[in-house]
């Protein structure tokens, strides 16, 4: 597993649809992530360290992890199949004097939502990289600048209810 950070948010102007971008500086590999707006959001919320007045479903998460006595001890995307990538919370927690490791599979977007506003770890694995990664940022348009971050706050902003529903 390589641990990567979060480098930033994108919109892949072709398909009209954000992109997370992960990025291990040591290596200069870079994960880009086509994911949903919704995610984008709680995901640009956490990195920007957006205050709301309210928990959203991704500090939800890590509380209720807590009041069952359990630690979240790092997020891991563990595949990527048929253009799909998958992950897995790791959670730690010790019953009876041991240690007993558990893993909840999730969406990476929502992963990375969870590690973004609990701090810890984003891992990948190295066939993931070695399938997904890329050493240029073109192909996902680079990150956003500070001065695009507004536009990318108020695109997302005024997206309507109906547009952040997934259409099945």
């Amino acid at each position: 597993m390589v641990e990567m950070k979060i480098y930033g948010l994108a919109v892949d102007e072709k398909a009209q649809s954000p992109v997370l971008i992960l990025k291990d500086e040591a290596r200069d590999v870079a994960l880009p992530i086509w994911i949903g707006p919704v995610e984008a959001m709680a995901i640009s919320l956490a990195i920007n360290e957006v205050a709301t007045p309210r928990p959203m479903t991704h500090d939800l998460v890590g509380r209720v992890v807590g009041a069952l006595s359990a630690t979240l001890t790092a997020v891991e995307i563990t595949a990527l199949r048929e253009g799909t990538f998958f992950a897995e919370l790791v959670l730690l927690r010790r019953v009876d004097g041991q240690d007993i490791l558990s893993r909840v599979d999730c969406r990476p977007s929502d992963a990375v939502a969870v590690a973004a506003r609990t701090g810890v770890r984003i891992l990948v694995a190295e066939a993931v990289l070695a399938e997904a990664g890329t050493r240029t940022l073109a192909g996902a348009k680079a990150e956003f600048p500070d001065a695009e971050r507004d536009k990318w706050t108020d695109e997302l902003e005024n997206l309507s209810p109906d547009e952040l529903k997934y259409k099945m």
